[in-house]
């Protein structure tokens, strides 16, 4: 009469299942960097919208006893939102982005897949604008800030505030913030 180990004292069946499990893994961690691999590269970066698929409209910026209007691309959807001005490559002075959220909150932008530099003007549900971001760095990942309770951005082409003299207070004529 031989003695027989108890199961969970049997090293050998529990290295050969630890072993067993080992390769399991192996083989789930090399068919998910595979089908990882496969993926095309376009999935990492959705496919872009045309701009002139966006909704647009105009807005005008008063400053100083002087107006600026603009033609703007109007994101007011997620989708839109996340898009942006990326990838655009060119900006003309007369035209901008305007962000527009559904109710006032600090808004962290960044720059990613963004080409070209822009000013970011962070506007208030009052239509005040409350800080400007200028020159933004392209591609950045870095976080802009509103730095207070803002309901809409609008991205202008990078340079665009300096050259007009905008400053914090300039209002903001849009229906996105009410009739004036």
């Amino acid at each position: 009469m031989g003695t027989r180990p108890h199961p969970a004292c049997d090293t050998s069946k529990r290295a050969a299942s630890i072993l067993s499990l080992g390769r399991r893994c192996v083989l789930a961690l090399l068919l998910l960097a595979g089908t990882l691999a496969a993926i095309p590269a376009a999935a990492a970066d959705p496919a872009h919208e045309p701009l002139d698929h966006f909704p647009s409209s105009e807005l005008t910026l008063d400053a100083g006893g002087r107006s600026y209007p603009f033609k703007v691309w109007m994101a007011t959807t997620d989708a839109h939102r996340e898009q942006g001005l990326m990838y655009v490559t060119k900006l003309p002075t007369d035209r901008g982005m305007l962000f527009v959220f559904e109710y006032p909150q600090v808004l962290n932008f960044w720059m990613k897949n963004t080409k070209i530099p822009l000013d970011l003007l962070f506007i208030a549900a009052n239509g005040k604008v409350i800080r400007i971001a200028e020159n933004a760095e392209p591609e950045s990942l870095a976080s802009i800030s509103s730095m207070g309770a803002a309901l809409a951005v609008l991205e202008l082409a990078g340079g665009t505030a300096r050259k007009l003299g905008l400053q914090p207070g300039v209002r903001v004529q849009h229906a996105a913030f009410g009739p004036r």
